[in-house]
């Protein structure tokens, strides 16, 4: 009866073990973000101007904030930087976006970049050297 009570007990201490660890994430070392999810129906419009795009924020957390972009730019890097969107610096290669909508990302300090997507492709030209198409939707996407 002593022996039955006790396998009793050790498989009940072993199971809320495993209770206990499979309920516990780990988190990843992307930064957190303080974006919320924006529906697509509520989308802000920023800017003013004859050529109009979609600009898509993808957080580190999965969320996509959108936004409807106004301008008379001809540049997505100017139009973006223009409405305070994007910031970053001037690199070997053109502008390295370093924040997209008061998200920081740097692969040198966070492990993780902002990348620039046109419609759903990797684009083939930085973001300061693409030109607008109004109508297409651009994005940046925090990626390792």
């Amino acid at each position: 009866m002593k022996k039955t009570r006790l396998m009793i007990t050790v498989i009940a201490v072993i199971i809320a073990s495993a209770f206990v660890l499979c309920s516990c994430k780990s988190k990843p070392d992307t930064p957190t973000t303080t974006a919320a999810p924006v529906e697509m129906t509520s989308m802000p419009e920023l800017g003013q101007g004859e050529k109009t795009f979609i600009f898509q924020v993808h957080d580190a957390e999965g969320h996509i904030t959108p936004f409807k972009i106004n301008t008379d730019k001809t540049i997505v890097g100017e139009a973006l930087q223009e409405l305070g969107i994007i910031e970053g610096e001037e690199g070997d290669y053109g502008l390295y976006v370093k924040t997209v909508n008061g998200i920081f990302a740097e692969y040198e300090t966070t492990g993780n970049y902002w990348a620039f997507y046109v419609g759903d492709a990797y684009a083939s030209a930085g973001i300061d050297m693409t030109e607008i198409v109004s109508g297409e939707t651009y994005s940046l996407r925090i990626e390792e």
